[in-house]
């Protein structure tokens, strides 16, 4: 057997290099590049190993791990995880850092390879520098706190380790039943140490995506369901993008005149002028299509795993609702007495498109469906339309709209934007916005908008942000700058966190603590030159004050060379009212306030309208 003597951090990196797949009929390297910020855990042997690949295999400087690893997430949705960034840290706080990113990873199911420094393994020097000890077990370490939040998690202490341990987290990022965030500690010392690697474990190895069927018996199950149905409904998760199952889904669509709703996620599952295209379903979608789904006596639930935003805390469900779920992850397929088809969304439909071809939905049903449609479009323009007084989240939303191209990206993730986005956006292009409310993460804009400029080079990303998560994280503007990777950049000014003050009063709560103004204040309120700030890290931008000002700082914007900020203020108190739908959160059973008392009695009795399930 041929061998290469190299070291583990040498080894590690010469591996990544060899792993390829394929995409749209061509070959990439499936680790397309990574994210590092170097220290005493990671320096001196990953970087000596990653600087001689660095023109195949690039590694860029960000400012904050978190901010990286969230940028490496939006680079793989915007190749919808067909090519992976890894990041790199230290041990101690640099490792720490990735946790939130960690999280977004893991509950959008998004592969991410986290490589972190440990301890040195012999424990000579030990407690070395951000070490954390514990008495009761010396093989602790904080790298263990990611053990929950991973879908493997490996600690190399031999550099022969690697051979066992990096298939097991490629298998496991590619293959859409487990994929997720992968982890890595790579203690001090057995980075340095070598070993005599069998050279074809270093040979080219070219993967392709696996496209689990589900079991035969539950498909015959779901098309019988459906041809006994009179009224059948589909909700559309991400996981239909994720499959790139469009086409396999439109067909069924078409076929069967099958009305649809997406969630946030899937919101760039179609155009919007898609016929059977009702709208966004639940909290931040509209009535009308959360009307047909509660009208269905079949819900088809495809690639989505039912985030209490999209049921509307599962009131937007009769009790005698069949569920009908097709999803590649089990704990999602079988949610609520659903009919599981544990498989991959192309496969499945085109299996149900066999079985129930000869199913037509009921006309009445559909015909309803389809004037909610027109009913919704008309709500859209009255809203981007309607005239405050004041700018609103609205005005600026349809503004956007009008300008931008079927090829740009949009990026957005917490806070009010994204209920507003999602009821009134009128989608482009296929899979061209990155909706991160998976795990609803303030600061991912910025950095999940630099990772999406990397590799997303057709159109221009825009990233969508409010002030409150841009004070959270945004120093991802000068690793753009610096690595020539523009964002337009369309920050909405509320002074605060102005959804949360909304929700906070609209539960009978006093203002407190989320505008700037109800916060404790030794001076009168003030903003960031949200601008300046952002020149000071290279990039350009404008203020403005009015939609033909937007209009025109926006076309501005797209002339850039640079990362482009543009600021406009908004109203605090103006929102899209388009759900009707209720969300779940604690309110106060014991209160003086009569305002608490009256807001506990609707909690009461929405909470008797959730249909009950596991």
């Amino acid at each position: 057997m041929q061998t290469v003597k190299l070291t583990t951090a040498q080894s590690l990196v010469r591996y990544l290099l060899s792993q390829y797949i394929e995409r749209d009929g061509n070959e990439e390297r499936l680790f397309y590049g990574g994210f590092g910020i170097f220290g005493h855990g990671n320096v001196t042997c990953l970087a000596e190993a990653l600087y001689d690949v660095r023109e195949q295999m690039p590694t860029f400087r960000g400012q904050n791990e978190q901010s990286m690893a969230m940028a490496a997430l939006g680079f793989t949705k915007a190749k919808n995880r067909k090519q992976i960034m890894f990041v790199t840290s230290s041990i101690g706080p640099g490792a720490t850092n990735i946790i939130t990113a960690c999280g977004v990873a893991y509950t959008n199911s998004l592969p991410l390879l986290i490589l972190a420094g440990d301890y040195f393994n012999h424990r000579i020097p030990s407690p070395v520098l951000q070490q954390i000890e514990q008495s009761y077990d010396p093989t602790l370490s904080a790298n263990d706190c990611f053990k929950p939040i991973v879908k493997y998690w490996d600690r190399i202490t031999t550099p022969e380790q690697l051979l066992h341990s990096l298939p097991l987290a490629l298998e496991t990022m590619l293959n859409p039943a487990s994929c997720g965030p992968v982890f890595l500690a790579l203690c001090q010392d057995v980075q340095a140490m070598s070993y005599d690697f069998p050279v074809s474990f270093f040979e080219k190895t070219l993967h392709t995506i696996p496209q689990a069927r589900a079991d035969i018996r539950a498909t015959k199950k779901a098309a019988d369901s459906i041809k006994r149905a009179k009224r059948v409904a589909i909700l559309a998760g991400a996981g239909v993008i994720y499959a790139e199952a469009q086409k396999e889904f439109l067909d069924f669509v078409h076929q069967c005149n099958i009305p649809f709703v997406t969630t946030a996620s899937a919101k760039a599952l179609s155009l919007h002028d898609e016929k059977f295209n009702i709208g966004p379903v639940g909290v931040l979608g509209s009535c009308f299509a959360n009307d047909v789904i509660k009208k269905a006596d079949v819900v088809m639930v495809i690639g989505s795993r039912l985030q209490d935003f999209s049921t509307a805390s599962w009131t937007n469900f009769s009790p005698n609702t069949q569920l009908i779920s097709i999803n590649i992850q089990s704990i999602d397929a079988i949610k609520h007495r659903s009919i599981a088809l544990i498989g991959d969304a192309k496969e499945a439909l085109r299996e149900l498109l066999e079985l129930c071809k000869d199913f037509k939905n009921d006309e009445t049903f559909v015909s309803e469906a389809l004037e909610h449609k027109k009913s919704y479009d008309v709500f859209i323009e009255s809203k981007i339309n309607e005239d405050k007084g004041i700018i609103t989240y609205a005005n600026v939303i349809g503004m956007i709209n009008k300008l931008a191209h079927a090829k740009d990206r949009l990026i957005l993730a917490a806070g009010g934007i994204p209920g507003e986005f999602n009821a009134l956006w009128r989608n482009l292009g296929f899979n061209s916005i990155d909706h991160e409310y998976g795990y609803s993460c303030m600061g991912y804009e910025v950095s999940g908008g630099y990772g999406s400029a990397i590799a997303h080079k057709e159109g221009d990303n825009i990233v969508l942000v409010g002030d409150g998560s841009y004070m959270m994280l945004n120093s991802e503007i000068y690793s753009s700058v610096l690595s020539g990777d523009k964002m337009i950049i369309i920050l909405c000014d509320n002074e605060g966190y102005a959804v949360i003050n909304r929700l906070q009063v609209n539960q009978g709560g006093e203002p407190f603590n989320n505008l700037i103004k109800d916060c404790k204040l030794a001076v009168q309120p003030f903003m960031i030159d949200f601008v300046m700030n952002a020149k000071s890290m290279g990039a350009d931008g404008v203020c403005v004050h009015s939609l033909k000002e937007l209009e025109s700082a926006f076309k501005q914007a797209r002339e850039s060379k640079v990362t482009f900020l543009i600021h406009i203020k908004v109203s605090q108190y103006d929102w899209t009212e388009a759900a009707d739908a209720w969300w779940e959160v604690g309110v106060p059973e014991v209160s003086k306030k009569e305002e608490i008392k009256r807001a506990r009695i609707v909690y009461e009795q929405n909470a008797k309208k959730q249909r009950k399930g596991v």
